[in-house]
């Protein structure tokens, strides 16, 4: 968390107050989320510079700007919060503060402060090892099985991957699963045409889903009015351990799958 979804959103809340805007200064409160250049040359750098535009990269945030781009990754319960002139004081857990020009400020809040920020010359230096984005209409059936050919890992990590589809994160990958009817262990290679082209569908409706709920809001994740997302109170699987299965009943499982809690109908599922 946050991913494709909560990112969409978070860029689509912000773009009305962001674009054509430029920052007056930025209070750097945790250095260390600066990856590139230094947190000084960051804090200068971007003084002055405007957002010409602003959108998303799998879970990357980019604002290219009259020079250069900044690109940031909320990483686990990180949000941007947009706040009016004289909203006061950040909100807890605020680790950046952009003033803009109209007096509005941006904030980057993030309790673990496991994301970053950069500011680089090209954004393509952050974000160009990112796979296909899977809204996009030129994501096909093809492009799928192309990106998954000749992988003999489990499905799930694979979908996890960001190399492989930008985007998708643990809640998205449980939920397209569940959609597709493919058990999260299956080898990639195994699936036969039927299935990817049921995976290929259900990644799109889950992500789809999870945009027009306007994304999800279990931990600390919020959008940038401070609102929560509402898909957390329709998941088919994640985090319904124990619930029965809207399809058939069963009770939802859960299990540690290389590393990630992973939430999956043990009837549903093949």
């Amino acid at each position: 968390m946050p991913e494709l979804p909560e990112v969409e959103t978070t860029v689509r809340d912000l773009r009305p107050h962001l674009i054509g805007r430029t920052f007056i200064a930025v209070e750097t409160l945790v250095p260390r989320m600066v990856r590139t250049p230094s947190p000084d040359a960051f804090a200068s750098g971007i003084a002055g510079r405007t957002a010409q535009t602003l959108d998303r990269r799998g879970k990357f945030i980019v604002a290219r700007l009259d020079r250069g781009a900044m690109v940031a990754h909320l990483m686990m319960g990180g949000a941007f919060r947009w706040a009016a002139p004289g909203s006061g004081d950040p909100v807890r857990f605020t680790c950046f503060r952009f003033h803009l020009d109209d007096r509005s400020e941006l904030w980057l809040v993030n309790p673990r402060t496991l994301g970053g920020v950069w500011l680089v010359d090209d954004a393509s230096e952050v974000v160009g090892h990112l796979g296909p984005e899977p809204l996009d209409d030129d994501f096909t059936l093809e492009v799928l099985k192309r990106q998954l050919a000749g992988r003999t890992a489990p499905i799930k990590p694979l979908l996890l991957d960001q190399s492989i589809i930008a985007g998708v994160g643990n809640i998205y990958a449980d939920e397209s699963l569940f959609i597709a009817g493919i058990r999260p262990e299956r080898p990639a290679d195994e699936l036969t045409d039927a299935e990817l082209a049921r995976l290929h569908a259900a990644i799109r409706e889950a992500l789809d889903k999870g945009v027009r709920l306007r994304g999800t809001s279990f931990d600390d994740y919020l959008n940038p009015d401070g609102s929560k997302g509402e898909h957390q109170e329709h998941t088919n699987v994640f985090r319904r351990e124990g619930k029965p299965c809207s399809q058939c009943g069963t009770l939802i499982q859960k299990k540690t799958f290389r590393g990630r809690g992973t939430h999956y109908c043990p009837q549903c599922q093949r």
